[in-house]
């Protein structure tokens, strides 16, 4: 009776034997780590493709090496909305062109569990991690990937002493896009902010909200606008949204008698929000209202306007984090990295009205 067995795959042995050489010699050809001739080479490698040999079983290769060859990236929020976000997209291309060099997959975790739940980076088969932002809740997250002993780096984040992490300027930056709308002359000005914590509560930012607030990106750069503007105007959005901008502008705009003459969104979707808000009202930018933003991504629909920004290097803040988690999977020394912004003058900014 024939057998229903598949075929068996041809292994590193089978192909050594028929090219008549050692497994060793056969393993190199393949591997690259030590010359062979070309004869050989050409030999074991025709061999290979007669028998159907489709080279080293990465799978024995990782448990060799005792690793699994992934690594986590933990994001918050829902991850369908994750990659809507125009500056997560570059940052995670940047990201896998920093871990090529391992030949590593990456796993998308959402680190939200329910209270009877365990973090699922508690027992997920990953060989290091990537936390983005260190909010209250991706702080639990770093306790247990520590506690696992597995290399960590945050993007944008404090994440103690020990744990390397890729900063940007997020608080000088601010700062520079108040200073310029300052010295247009600008006195009354309001800002969005991006969620102050895993809540994502909209409304005003009053001291009690800002004391309980735990994203640091939204911390420093509000603080970088207050550095000029002590006494601005402070909204919380839920998201980073063009419809969360909207939302936030109709509130600040909507009153004549205290309505600001420029508004700082902490993101570019947000100022295209306000931006729309400001239009529905009848109010023209930069004429009436003056709209800044942040993180200097493409924008469609914005019609004849060129958002006056600050331009941050999202590719290249995820390549270094790609990198460190790369060195230290090697056993090298791994570091921190600071990343500084460009300020971008464009159309929707100007001095106030008369």
């Amino acid at each position: 009776m024939a057998s229903s067995s598949a075929p068996r795959r041809a292994t590193l042995a089978d192909v050594a034997r028929a090219a008549g050489v050692s497994t060793s010699t056969a393993s190199v050809v393949f591997s690259g780590k030590t010359k062979v001739s070309d004869a050989t080479s050409e030999r074991v490698r025709a061999t290979a493709v007669d028998l159907g040999y489709l080279g080293p079983d990465p799978r024995a290769a990782s448990l060799r090496r005792g690793r699994s060859g992934i690594v986590a990236v933990v994001l918050e929020g829902q991850l369908r909305t994750a990659f809507l976000d125009p500056v997560t997209i570059p940052m995670m291309d940047g990201l896998t062109d920093g871990l090529a060099s391992l030949g590593a997959g990456v796993l998308l975790l959402r680190d939200e569990p329910g209270e009877d739940e365990a973090s699922p980076l508690t027992t997920a088969p990953v060989d290091a991690v990537v936390l983005i932002g260190c909010s209250g809740r991706t702080r639990a997250s770093l306790e247990v990937v520590r506690s696992r002993g597995l290399p960590v780096v945050v993007i944008e984040g404090d994440a103690g002493e020990g744990v390397p992490q890729i900063s940007l300027d997020n608080r000088e930056a601010a700062n520079g896009l108040a200073r310029h709308i300052r010295r247009l002359g600008h006195e009354r000005v309001a800002t969005v902010t991006l969620p102050l914590d895993s809540y994502r509560e909209r409304g005003v930012v009053n001291a009690e909200r800002l004391a309980r607030a735990s994203v640091d990106v939204t911390i420093d750069r509000l603080a970088g606008v207050r550095e000029v503007y002590p006494d601005a105007l402070a909204v919380s959005a839920g998201s980073s949204s063009i419809d969360e901008g909207v939302i936030a502008g109709r509130a600040l705009l909507a009153d004549s008698s205290t309505r600001p003459t420029a508004v700082l969104a902490q993101s570019d979707l947000l100022a295209v929000g306000v931006i729309r808000a400001a239009e529905e009202l009848g109010l023209r930018v930069p004429e009436d209202i003056s709209v800044a933003g942040f993180d200097g991504i493409t924008l469609d629909g914005m019609g004849p306007h060129v958002l006056t920004t600050m331009v941050q290097p999202a590719v290249e803040k995820g390549r270094a984090a790609g990198e460190q988690i790369a060195r230290m999977l090697r056993g090298e020394h791994a570091a921190s990295l600071h990343f500084t912004c460009r300020f971008r003058a464009g159309t929707t900014t100007a001095q106030p009205p008369a």
